[in-house]
């Protein structure tokens, strides 16, 4: 989730990864090239190529046609076959406008798909499911199934999308600010209602962008493909809208994965400080079990949360170079700043201790430049539907979360910060007055119930995941009777971008529900920690 305050800034979703000069934004995956796209359709009971047939269930319609646009060309898209969902805006509304969603559907790799196809759903809120075909299909998914992905309302592809650049401007500019001053908390709120004012002068109900009109859009789709059942792979932000359609629609699902676990009942400022608590620890235990990094950056944890107070209370400004960019950008470090850097570095563990000892000792260049490269990097410009954003937090978190249960939860997680840090949860900084601003009614309170039932569910999380804790997945599998718990040591949040093991337990869930095979996970090391002199 690399949205002004979103999951995908956790995504959120967009996570960062290593570069020579930082950290640039994207879920990005190494080359496990699937088979050719060229194998026969897997067919919907009417005979037809799923994708193939245009079909009315309802108010929906689906309808064949060009595949949807991406920010730049994605190569396992060229097999696909695509075309448009049209959907109500608002239900409630039977006759008001309706929206257009892309549809891409990238063919099994087997000769003989199996009939029930997985569906991708992104993370986010905010991010576009079709522009992470390269990750699904990268892991194999497609192996045997179909993999649908759908461009969720708003988001890129869609029509309208709810974009908002002017955030992701703010976003760029805002690393030369003190992360949580008031000043700063003013220039967000008013970027905020900008984003707002314009999707609503576009004649746009904000109020009709959140995961119950999403979860029935997802329905449609099935219905308007012909399909009896599929699957869902879900990820970050996805595992909540996951969660909501398992609850709203369970009739037409065959199993579920879920990858990064971000429960509805628990969305909030509180476990977003409790998922940094387990996520740093995690590293900073693999640290101090490890002889060589243990030894050259002893006690990491408490360097850490020193220097969280220390730059509270004297932020340090420094500039950096970033690719692309001729001119050196300003950046301001405060300890808010560094607890949000260290989520999305936890992506880039093995530099994680190098980086912190030098901040501590007057170099504060590695994490000046990774924390400015996600948000100046071309990957987090006008790619985030910031719409959808508030529409789920707003709707669906802020009225059933108080203020002082937000902070209590950042003084329960890390009762040694200054107050100032705790009243901003990671990456969700001015949440509640960025609420008040973008003014949408609260969802049905059902909307925070737990997700019961006997569904196949794979409950994947990893040890270093300082975004959706890993304890989300036994949370969740409480409720859920066939819910298999796994958690994937040294890996961050969603398992499957980063790790071979991950997505060989998730293509063997989809073809055992029952079984998934986890003998990988035995042979797995934990990083090779950076030592610098």
């Amino acid at each position: 989730m690399t949205v002004h305050h979103a999951l995908r800034r956790r995504s959120t979703v967009r996570r960062l990864r290593a570069t020579s000069a930082g950290m640039v934004t994207g879920l990005l995956v190494t080359g496990l090239l699937a088979g050719p796209a060229q194998a026969q359709p897997t067919p919907t009971d009417t005979g037809a190529p799923i994708g193939t047939a245009a079909r009315t269930v309802g108010k929906a319609s689906y309808k064949p046609g060009p595949c949807p646009k991406t920010p730049e060309p994605i190569k396992e898209l060229e097999g696909a076959r695509c075309g448009t969902l049209t959907v109500p805006e608002n239900r409630a509304k039977p006759n008001g406008r309706t929206i257009e969603l892309g549809v891409a559907i990238v063919p099994a790799a087997a000769g003989t798909p199996k009939p029930d196809p997985i569906v991708w759903l992104a993370g986010g809120p905010g991010d576009d499911a079709v522009g992470e075909a390269k990750m699904a299909i990268d892991g194999h998914l497609n192996r045997d199934r179909d993999v649908i992905l759908m461009s969720q309302r708003g988001t890129y592809s869609a029509d309208p999308n709810v974009l908002c650049p002017n955030i992701d401007q703010f976003n760029a500019r805002a690393v030369g600010l003190v992360y949580d001053a008031p000043s700063t908390e003013r220039l967000h709120v008013e970027a905020t209602k900008a984003c707002r004012d314009q999707l609503a002068g576009r004649g746009i109900d904000l109020s009709a962008y959140n995961d119950i009109e999403s979860a029935a859009d997802y329905e449609d789709l099935r219905a308007a493909l012909g399909l009896k059942q599929w699957n869902l792979y879900a990820i970050s932000y996805g595992t909540h809208l996951a969660l909501v359609y398992m609850r709203l629609h369970p009739d037409g699902l065959r199993s579920v994965g879920l990858d990064g676990i971000l429960p509805p009942s628990r969305g909030g400022s509180a476990m977003t400080w409790s998922s940094a608590r387990q996520g740093f620890d995690g590293l900073f235990k693999a640290c101090a079990d490890q002889p060589a990094c243990n030894k050259r950056y002893p006690n990491l944890k408490a360097t850490f949360e020193k220097l969280v107070s220390d730059l509270e209370a004297k932020p340090v400004t420094t500039t950096v170079k970033l690719p692309g960019n001729d001119k050196p950008v300003k950046v301001v470090l405060d300890g808010g700043a560094l607890v949000t850097w260290l989520t999305s570095a936890t992506h880039v563990a093995e530099q994680v201790p190098a980086a912190l000892d030098e901040l501590a000792n007057g170099k504060p260049q590695r994490v000046a430049q990774q924390w400015a490269g996600g948000k100046l990097s071309p990957q987090a410009m006008g790619r985030v539907a910031h719409g959808l954003v508030y529409g789920v937090f707003c709707s669906e978190w802020t009225p059933y979360e108080s203020q002082e249960q937000a902070l209590k939860g950042g003084q329960e997680a890390f009762p040694s910060f200054p107050e100032s840090v705790q009243a901003q949860a990671p990456q969700l900084t001015f949440l509640r007055p960025d609420c008040e601003a973008w003014d949408v009614p609260p969802a049905p309170r059902s909307i925070r119930d737990v997700t019961r039932g006997d569904m196949p569910t794979l409950a994947l999380s990893g040890s270093f995941d300082a975004q959706t804790g890993a304890d989300n997945g036994p949370y969740v599998a409480r409720t859920l009777s066939k819910a298999k718990v796994v958690t994937v040591p040294y890996e961050p949040h969603v398992v499957f971008a980063t790790s071979k093991c991950a997505q060989e337990i998730a293509v063997s869930f989809f073809e055992t529900p029952d079984e998934p095979k986890t003998e990988c996970l035995k042979s797995l090391e934990p990083p090779e920690f950076e030592i610098v002199p």
